[in-house]
């Protein structure tokens, strides 16, 4: 664990928190090349199944160990522990690292399920340790600025938001077509993010009423057995009288790699972020009134490891659990009432 250093001055400064990354795939990698170029911490250790995927990840920290495991990684004397594997395994290993007092942050879903993701939160509140769930569309300029529109009264009483996630394509890893394993199919995967967006945005109000509809290959889910949801739409009834309409998919052909947007309707305006020319990474903001608009934010923005980057500053600044991160159990009971569960 950290611990305090004489310096030559006399002064004392806390060490750099040492951090192991379980899973360094793509996305795993991108999040820890964010965590390192912050310089507040260190990795300490890697682990993955895949042997490439464990060296690519090594070029990045050439001192780090390369270790079997969780139980490999939490060997290691670890401040905090970056997670990013299949989603069946987020809860179970949080909750591992915590109650050795390891700090957690972890890719979304942090559970397949509101109990899973709550026994997480709950394990962090015990261990009094920091927790963070990658939502990293947040943390996107252009969601920051519609964020502030909004509560700042300028768009004026909210009555609706619309929100939007379509992917041409399809997961490519097995497991995320195995509900088991996955928890869910577009919902989880993409809606997640929209559910979080909407109910960030409006200060997550308690949600009254769910409704849904989910498909796969066309036809409602549940006329084949183990089968994840493709696409889906789901109204949101808040207690505060707004209403949120979702819809995200996979493999839509929608004649672009995607159409991500967040739309928020004011009695004195309104607010839309929206992906710029099918993008998966780049995006602009504007506010309306009327038939004007004022453009809030746009490219670029390296918004990918924003989150991880935070995370990763607040654990060296020696920050411990924030009641805030339960805000994820919300967001996943809204998921579970879109599900029927």
């Amino acid at each position: 664990m950290s611990e305090i250093l004489d310096l030559p001055c006399g002064a004392a400064r806390l060490r750099r928190p040492r951090i192991g990354f379980l899973g360094v795939g793509w996305i795993g990698r991108h999040r820890m090349q964010a965590i390192l170029e912050t310089g507040a911490v260190e990795a300490a250790a890697i682990a993955d199944p895949s042997p490439e995927a464990a060296t690519a990840a090594g070029l990045l920290a050439p001192a780090a160990a390369v270790v079997n495991g969780l139980d490999g990684l939490l060997a290691c004397d670890l401040d905090g522990l970056v997670i990013a594997t299949p989603s069946a395994q987020h809860a179970v290993q949080s909750i591992a690292a915590l109650e050795r007092g390891v700090a957690v942050f972890c890719q979304k879903p942090l559970g397949r399920t509101a109990a899973e993701a709550a026994a997480v939160v709950e394990a962090a509140r015990r261990a009094d340790r920091l927790l963070a769930v990658d939502l990293s569309y947040r943390f996107t300029a252009g969601m920051q600025q519609i964020h502030d529109e909004v509560r700042s009264g300028a768009l004026g009483r909210i009555f609706a938001a619309d929100l939007t996630f379509h992917n041409a394509y399809g997961p490519d890893k097995p497991w995320f077509y195995d509900p088991a394993l996955s928890g869910g199919g577009c919902v989880i995967d993409l809606g997640v993010h929209l559910v979080d967006l909407a109910l960030w945005v409006l200060d997550f109000p308690a949600v009254v009423h769910v409704e849904s509809t989910l498909l796969a290959a066309g036809a409602p889910l549940g006329a084949h057995g183990g089968q994840v949801e493709d696409y889906a739409v789901a109204t949101l009834h808040l207690a505060t009288g707004q209403v949120v309409r979702l819809a995200c998919s996979w493999r839509l052909p929608a004649g672009c790699d995607a159409e991500i947007s967040a739309a928020f309707w004011g009695d004195a305006g309104g607010g839309a972020f929206r992906n710029v020319g099918g993008s998966f990474y780049d995006f602009e903001a504007h506010a309306f009134k009327g038939p004007q608009r004022r453009r809030l934010a746009g490219p670029p923005d390296g918004w990918g490891g924003r989150a991880a980057a935070r995370w990763a500053q607040a654990l060296a600044r020696g920050e411990r659990f924030r009641g805030e991160c339960a805000r994820v159990v919300q967001v996943a009971e809204v998921l579970d009432r879109i599900y029927g569960r």
